[in-house]
């Protein structure tokens, strides 16, 4: 079997995949990197992002600020001397951007435009119209191309950590195109792999977002940590789940129920104010629409529960309205929002409210590094949604996901390549033995197995309302554990699948039965750490236990996999200089 052989690997494409690469090629532009993804890197999720990224630039703020909003709006359950550092890193990452190429919006007096984002107390998010992580993701992609040691691995999909020496050292990759395994070895791995929102039916994310490198990681013995924090965003279409950006109520949109009622003043995240100032047509109250994603996502459910919502054809919503901002105000600061209500949703903005609900929307937990992006496995790093370092907590503040791909991803890449100058490829022999058993095993279990009853869409359709009905906004432990029972069964039965195709070049059943592996580790680790958090705390809601429990769970949930249901243990938050207090906002 042929093996490719690099100094660095990174696995993903996408913003964090590609600062990574950037940072070796700055440190050490000797060195070979190889980044394997398995779409083209231009159509990784980073793309997606619409609003905008966080950093401290506008004299009215301070690192300290934004410091402070990022340990509240996680309800203090984020690392503290990591989200120190992440928050000092930021704005030389985000200038790095602009000389990369990446066109911020821009003040009259020519100085870098922000807005407000929810949760931020200070208006801090760098925006690029409406269409932010495109033109970051493009930024970074062509910064990558100068780099001649940089060798791209297109349409490979990783299925194993090779682990020898006890050292991560490589991957067993698809070759896509071929069909076969390939071992791409490496003295450092980095995975940049993404989120895993896909275990949910209603979701934000990408179908490629399934939980790839945590799955990889968690086979490696690497703990997730965090993983019941996850997070809905308040504002995404029915039915596809697309977002509507955080950046449209930034710019003065309200959300209002079934009687055209600002309900959000209820919710003590804002006084009831009117619609709008009239000068500037912001709403007059920087909270309210602009809260934590969490507790607007909450606010919805309490507003179903009183009979509030407006049912529609595809489950109950609220209106977004942002008519009163006038068009062209809306073309120049959010033309991506009416291009996406028009031909997803029917609805021209300039003209008629939106129908939105709360959606999936990201990871607050994922593989677990410290603030340097190393994993308990020796040569092996993460960065991005599918690491938890962790600076979002139990709540991730809006605009600070790009920017964590930027710093963790400088991160990350410079200790890769340290790492790789200090240690030498050993066991290269075991390595392509552990490739070989790789392919069997794929072969013997998906491709020439016959007499599957299980098909893949019946399971992800099954896993998907497990998921929403017991780990959705609001949880109990009955509805726990019966989520925690029935992804245990359906993880029997995805054993008994059965492809339609059987063939090697682009087989599409075989990796969407990959993904459907992956999915199904990431959900139980969702599932089982929510059922042993017996507390709410920020994203993670249990109704039998609603208060916030610091003298318990002011700690890391480490979920290992075992043979059964996943062992979890627990790890003290990192406290330096901002101890836990009330989570309050509106007052």
């Amino acid at each position: 079997m042929e093996a490719y052989t690099h100094d660095v690997l990174i696995v993903g494409g996408g913003g964090a995949g590609l600062r990574a690469a950037i940072a070796i090629g700055e440190e050490n532009p000797g060195l070979s990197v190889g980044v394997l993804s398995k779409v083209y890197p231009m159509r990784s999720h980073t793309v997606s992002a619409e609003g905008g990224a966080a950093a401290v630039i506008k004299p009215n703020d301070k690192i300290e600020y934004h410091i402070k909003d990022t340990v509240t709006g996680g309800d203090w359950m984020g690392d503290q001397d990591a989200i120190e550092y992440f928050v000092n890193e930021a704005p030389r990452e985000m200038l790095q951007l602009e000389h990369w190429g990446c066109p911020w919006n821009r003040d009259p007096d020519g100085s870098v435009a922000v807005r407000t984002f929810g949760g931020m107390t200070v208006d801090r998010t760098w925006f690029a119209a409406d269409k932010t992580g495109f033109h970051l993701l493009h930024s970074l992609f062509q910064t990558a191309l100068k780099y001649n040691n940089l060798v791209r691995y297109d349409e490979w999909f990783a299925t194993r950590l090779l682990i020898e020496d006890g050292r991560c050292q490589g991957v067993a990759a698809i070759e896509l195109l071929s069909g076969q395994v390939r071992p791409v070895l490496a003295r450092a791995v980095i995975l940049c792999t993404g989120g895993g929102g896909r275990i949910f039916p209603f979701t934000t994310n990408a179908a490629i977002k399934t939980g790839d490198g945590m799955s990889l990681a968690y086979h490696a013995g690497v703990a997730l940590k965090d993983m019941e924090f996850v997070q809905y965003h308040p504002t995404g279409l029915p039915f596809t789940g697309i977002l509507i950006t955080e950046a449209a109520r930034a710019e003065g949109g309200v959300l209002v129920n079934k009687d055209g009622y600002r309900y959000l003043q209820d919710y003590d995240l804002g006084t009831p104010l009117d619609y709008r100032d009239p000068n500037s047509g912001h709403p007059k109250n920087k909270n309210m629409e602009l809260g934590p994603r969490d507790r607007l996502s909450q606010a919805f459910m309490k507003e179903f529960d009183r009979g509030r919502t407006i049912p529609g054809r595809h489950g109950h919503v609220v209106h977004l309205d942002v008519r009163h901002l006038g068009e062209e105000k809306i073309m120049k600061k959010i033309p991506f929002v009416r291009e996406l209500a028009k031909n997803y949703a029917g609805v021209d903005p300039v003209h008629e409210p939106i129908s939105v609900r709360p959606v999936v929307h990201y990871m607050m937990g994922g593989i677990d590094t410290n603030r340097f992006a190393a994993t308990s496995v020796p040569g092996l790093y993460a960065a991005g949604e599918c690491a938890c370092v962790s600076i979002n907590g139990a709540n991730r503040l809006g605009s600070n996901s790009l920017t964590e791909l930027l710093v963790f991803g400088a991160m990350a890449g410079r200790q890769a390549a340290q790492f790789a100058q200090d240690h030498e490829l050993r066991g290269k022999e075991s390595l392509i033995r552990q490739a070989e058993d790789e392919q069997r095993r794929i072969t013997q279990q998906y491709l020439t197995k016959d007499g599957g009853t299980e098909s893949i869409a019946g399971l992800k359709a099954e896993l998907n309302s497990t998921m929403e009905a017991g780990a959705g906004i609001y949880r109990t432990e009955a509805t726990m554990r019966t989520t925690c029972e029935e992804v245990q069964k359906l993880k029997e039965r995805y054993r008994n699948i059965q492809l339609g195709d059987r063939t090697h070049s682009f087989n599409t059943d075989l990796v969407a039965a990959l993904e459907l592996g992956s999915l199904l580790d990431v959900a139980e680790t969702v599932a089982q750490s929510a059922l042993q958090r017996q507390e709410s705390r920020g994203a993670h809601q249990r109704t039998d236990f609603p208060k916030r429990d610091d003298e318990k769970f002011l700690q890391h949930s480490l979920a290992y996999q075992t043979d059964g249901e996943p062992r979890v243990d627990y790890r003290p938050v990192v406290i330096t200089n901002w101890p836990p207090a009330e989570r309050v906002y509106g007052r």
